[in-house]
């Protein structure tokens, strides 16, 4: 009998470590999906629309973004350096759709060239607004579209990262308190019933996290950049403003004769 208790002694432990080894390797993501249900079905669903959503606006704003700063110099020095401001207006023509800078200088031409028609033509336009005033009606309501634009997608980058989180946690609670169910209807409280159901809903909280950090970071990040954009968006119509009311880029021949 002494003989053999050291061999069943140094057993139990070994069959304990096995139960806890077994137990670690039900922790994957393959076990959660097995013991989905309902509820946690949709949490799932619901943070893989949101990370795919996100990473689809993440890249498709970085491309425009990059885009609009590699352009915007081409766009607003060829505009300054054409002689003929009809020329200038067809090069601005021969922009891509999703360029701004020409849209808003075309916004303007095309306000200065309608205020001429009223004038010539008699009507209460010209005589209700001046030139100035037409145009940069027609300037801050171009500025506003263009900045409008550059915000697609930042709304939903800012919801999934404020939410995916929450939604994430939400899986974990409800995948805890089916474990806890389930515990409790089979009264086994060891490590193998315990560890696997608890880790594989902790799984959710990670995929939450995982989801809204690339969004807050991007959001962030392109808040900056679009920041930087509207702030050339305005010194433009400034500009424009100016030449087009005046004649003179007035702001211009100031900073280049500093």
């Amino acid at each position: 009998m002494f003989q053999q208790t050291p061999a069943s002694d140094a057993a139990a432990p070994a069959l304990g470590g096995n139960a806890n080894a077994q137990a670690m390797q039900q922790m994957g993501f393959g076990d959660l999906i097995h013991h989905f249900d309902f509820l946690g079905w949709t949490v799932f669903v619901v943070l893989v629309v949101m990370s795919f959503s996100s990473w689809y606006f993440i890249i498709a704003n970085a491309i425009r973004n990059s885009m609009v700063r590699s352009r915007a110099e081409t766009v607003i020095n060829g505009f300054w350096s054409n002689n003929s401001t009809q020329d200038a207006i067809r090069e601005l023509e021969a922009q891509p759709k999703g360029e701004p800078f020409s849209k808003i200088a075309l916004d303007a031409a095309s306000a200065v060239a309608h205020h001429q028609q009223a004038s010539a033509s008699g009507g209460k336009l010209a005589e209700s607004l001046s030139r100035s005033e037409f145009v940069d009606r027609a300037l801050r309501q171009a500025v506003a579209r263009e900045s409008l634009r550059m915000e697609g997608g930042m709304t939903l980058l800012a919801t999934v990262g404020s939410s995916a989180p929450f939604v994430g946690l939400l899986g974990t609670v409800w995948g805890i308190y089916g474990a806890l169910i389930r515990i409790a209807a089979t009264g086994n409280a060891s490590m193998e019933a315990v560890a696997g159901p608890v880790g594989e809903a902790l799984i959710m909280t990670a995929f939450g996290l995982f989801t809204a950090i690339p969004a807050v970071l991007a959001f962030n990040f392109f808040t900056r950049s679009n920041r930087l954009t509207y702030a050339r968006f305005d010194e433009f119509a400034h500009d424009l403003h100016d030449f087009f009311a005046t004649g003179a880029r007035v702001e211009g021949v100031s900073s280049t004769q500093k």
